[in-house]
């Protein structure tokens, strides 16, 4: 066995050589031929070796689409393997793309990939949180919201205290009556994947950082009862209404519910990216389904031939504005 890997290690060291002499592309071609030897033979361990430690060395020698395009076969010789994520399988991977240079091409590619990967074979259909987290992450530091967004939602539980943060920074380069558009974009999402502690933690970094840095500006107000303590915000009122719900989903209050939305209508009426998403939380908190759109012409049609009447207006193919997972992001991040 220490023969084998000897042998490894002196076959990684000659290409590491190339690359240190400049010739990155004979490196890179030799890896991807040595290591489609070694994945012919199923010597999965020699094949991962060879190319996880040539792609590090190509990334920090600036070629990163020549290590990218190593760490891309890297993840596919995981799929041909067919090996599960684990603390030694996701350390490689997230080591490799911390080397990334943030505008290389092949980075997007490469998450993609590992995500692939972890939904095919570990045990979160949408990802593993860890792969999500440290994405959204780096996409959070280098100040691309969608990105992280999409990543940071599907994280771990620390996930929400990076995209309260980004959310609240993005914030900033607005108006401040347009506060609860920016927090929404993650109190709603993660309402729809069931978090409700990341909701409420997205909710309280936001809100926290907005006290801070704007409390005599906005006029905050502190309106405290037998059972909650509650921030008002005068000229924010869509704040108001992330907050309240956030209150009336802890109460499973179907009634509060109603009666929140009833007084902030006019309101939520000039928001439309929202009313799906609302429409969904009612029904996965409140048991509050979807009013039926009557259709008569349908109803009559269907009452010729029997049928019952025309289909729900939720029947068809549009979903909401974030797609909740098929499984949650991270079990303990739930309530």
């Amino acid at each position: 066995m220490a023969g084998k890997g000897d042998k490894i290690d002196k076959i990684i060291a000659r290409l590491q050589s190339k690359i240190t002499e400049g010739q990155f592309y004979e490196a890179q071609q030799q890896t991807r031929v040595v290591a489609a030897r070694y994945t012919k033979a199923s010597n999965w361990d020699a094949a991962i070796s060879i190319l996880y430690n040539v792609a590090q060395s190509l990334l920090k020698a600036g070629q990163g689409g020549s290590g990218g395009d190593l760490c891309v076969l890297l993840v596919d010789i995981y799929k041909q393997a067919e090996l599960k994520p684990d603390s030694a399988t996701k350390g490689r991977l997230l080591t490799c793309l911390r080397l990334f240079d943030s505008e290389e091409p092949t980075r997007k590619k490469y998450i993609g990939e590992m995500i692939s990967w972890s939904s095919k074979f570990g045990e979160y259909p949408a990802g593993d949180p860890e792969l999500h987290h440290v994405a959204g992450s780096l996409y959070a530091e280098e100040h691309e919201p969608y990105d992280a967004e999409r990543h940071l939602l599907l994280g771990t539980k620390d996930s929400a205290e990076v995209l309260g943060r980004l959310e609240y920074e993005w914030f900033k380069e607005d108006d401040a009556h347009t506060a609860a558009l920016y927090a929404a974009r993650g109190v709603l999402p993660y309402l729809l994947t069931g978090n409700v502690r990341a909701a409420n933690t997205c909710y309280r970094l936001f809100t926290s950082a907005l006290n801070q840095d704007k409390a005599s500006q906005l006029g905050i107000q502190d309106v405290s009862s037998a059972s909650s303590d509650i921030r008002v915000y005068p000229s924010i009122p869509l704040l108001n209404f992330l907050g309240l719900l956030l209150l009336a989903i802890q109460r499973a209050n179907a009634d509060l519910y109603k009666q929140l939305h009833n007084k902030y209508a006019t309101l939520l009426g000039e928001v439309e990216p929202w009313h799906e998403s609302l429409e969904m939380i009612a029904e996965m908190y409140f048991g509050i389904q979807k009013p039926r759109q009557s259709n008569p012409l349908m109803d009559m049609m269907s009452g010729f031939f029997g049928g019952g009447g025309a289909a729900p207006a939720s029947g068809g193919a549009k979903r909401p504005a974030v797609k909740a997972p098929t499984s949650m992001p991270a079990a303990e991040g739930l309530d």
